[in-house]
């Protein structure tokens, strides 16, 4: 098979989130797996100063957007350690800004134009390179327009009739909806501004686009698939997924092991395994202790955060607990993140009353948050929705327990601590199903208890954590049997119609 990815980043050229992560390391895996790969996406200003080689096709591409005809230049590049080949779309106008979709929590105002284009300039890069794709891979609503023009355009073209598409959606929450006078942009017919197809609430909406027209869709873990075909999760497009649920999966992201591992992790104070990680651990621990200024207490328990500091992280449970606990429990916590600017302000000044009981850094570093998976005993994540998640999936690979909330990708790979899961041997983790700040608090507790009192136990929760593989290869190997399963369904159809 070949399988084009279409994505507005890409590790290592551009990242805003964990988009970036997934369209660098599953073309890698896909490729590493014996099949032709190619990836495109745009050529921000960014990717120049990667350190990887980029080189000019001599490739010119003309797009019509709206009125008007966008000339653009191919650029190409490998991923790294890859035979995955990467074609940059080069269009100053659109892409040389210091941002990908804004500048300063500001979206930019051409971003509909600028990825219209983008979109058609993916069909006519397949086309003049020329590249023969079985399927079309694409990410979120930047590239949503794609399988509408396959559908709508594409049944002259015989290259591009072939294609199957694929849309992942990473979070629905993000949709590109945009005014309705951009539908002028897309020189698609007027006809498909419907309810049924493009339209949505009265604006253009190029995530439903994509959704509607794509022959499959899937998103990055099997529990939020089910939790978006109904409110709130659905963010309005909740009868458009059930609709198509037929063709509806989830595939849980994969870890990069090669960066994630403690034992070959070189920003640890002492590399540890399955084998080791009692005494890795404790050196670990009593190193994020230092370095936070936390009292050096190896038998403490000490909870750790990384990410970002917003309400949907659960922060509006977590911050509460946090000042209840100052006091009154005898444990630590470690923040790392940025976000809300009160929320930043109130951590820090509980940092300040509570000095050797909790850190808190305002910024992110990804050194440091190695060395918190690393040495803190519990990982706090009680999202109140979370599509994937990767930090979860770090800490079990780092023998830090997961505390979390049963959602999305989090319910899918922390098995909670109970009397049967305990019994079985498979508890990973801790985990509440209602988003309750007492619900919270009694998890926690749970947790702390286990750690005080029963040491066997947790003994084996580290074990059983440490030893899941969730690889990429793992997610790689299910993304070429839906890449099989969409191919021949779209065949199919092309020769019934």
């Amino acid at each position: 098979m070949h399988i084009c990815f279409a994505t507005s980043e890409a590790v290592p050229f551009a990242k805003t989130g964990g988009l970036a992560d997934v369209c660098g390391a599953l073309p890698r895996e896909i490729a590493a797996l014996g099949h032709a790969v190619s990836l495109v996406m745009p050529a921000y200003r960014g990717i120049f100063h990667r350190g990887e080689v980029i080189q000019s096709t001599g490739i010119e591409l003309q797009i019509p957007v709206g009125g008007k005809v966008v000339t653009a230049e191919v650029l190409t590049s490998h991923l790294p350690d890859s035979d995955a080949v990467v074609y940059f779309i080069r269009q100053d106008d659109y892409f040389d800004r210091d941002g990908v979709y804004g500048e300063h929590g500001v979206d930019y105002e051409d971003n509909c134009e600028r990825f219209v284009f983008f979109s058609r300039a993916v069909l006519q890069l397949i086309q003049q390179v020329p590249l023969d794709v079985d399927l079309l891979h694409i990410h979120d609503w930047t590239t949503g327009l794609i399988p509408a023009y396959l559908k709508i355009e594409a049944a002259a073209c015989d290259r591009l009739s072939r294609i199957a598409s694929l849309l992942t959606v990473h979070n629905l929450a993000y949709q590109g909806t945009f005014w309705h006078w951009d539908m002028l942009l897309t020189g698609i017919d007027w006809k498909y501004f419907n309810w049924q197809q493009m339209e949505f609430h009265g604006d253009l909406n190029l995530l439903k686009t994509g959704l509607v027209f794509t022959d499959a869709i899937n998103t990055v873990s099997p529990s939020y698939a089910e939790e978006i075909q109904s409110a709130p999760l659905g963010c309005g497009l909740e009868a458009v997924l059930r609709d198509r649920r037929s063709v509806l999966s989830g595939i849980i992201n994969g870890v990069d092991y090669t960066t994630w591992d403690p034992a070959e992790d070189r920003y640890l104070a002492t590399p540890y395994s399955a084998e080791n990680y009692g005494e890795g651990k404790r050196i670990c621990k009593r190193a994020l202790q230092r370095e936070f200024g936390l009292q050096l207490a190896p038998d403490r328990p000490l909870i750790g955060f990384v990410g970002r500091l917003a309400s949907q992280k659960g922060f509006d449970l977590t911050f509460p607990v946090m000042q209840a606990w100052a006091e009154r429990q005898d444990v630590q916590w470690v923040i790392l993140g940025t976000g809300d600017k009160t929320l930043e302000k109130q951590l820090q000044q509980l940092a300040e009353e509570n000095p050797g009981r909790i850190g808190v850094v305002i910024d992110f570093s990804e050194p440091l948050a190695h060395r918190i998976e690393a040495g803190a005993d519990l990982f706090l994540m009680p999202s109140e929705y979370e599509p994937c998640g990767l930090n979860q999936l770090y800490s079990l690979k780092y023998g830090t327990l997961p505390v979390v909330h049963e959602t999305g990708g989090l319910a899918d790979t922390v098995v909670g601590a109970s009397e049967e899961t305990l019994a079985a041997g498979t508890a990973t983790g801790f985990s509440f199903d209602a988003y309750d700040r007492a619900e919270l608090a009694k998890t926690l507790e749970q947790a702390l208890a286990l750690y005080a009192d029963r040491p066997d136990l947790w003994k084996q929760m580290i074990e059983a954590a440490m030893q899941q593989d969730w690889s990429w290869r793992k997610s790689a190997t299910r993304y070429l049997a839906l890449y099989e399963q969409t191919i021949a369904r779209h065949n199919a159809t092309v020769l019934t119609t």
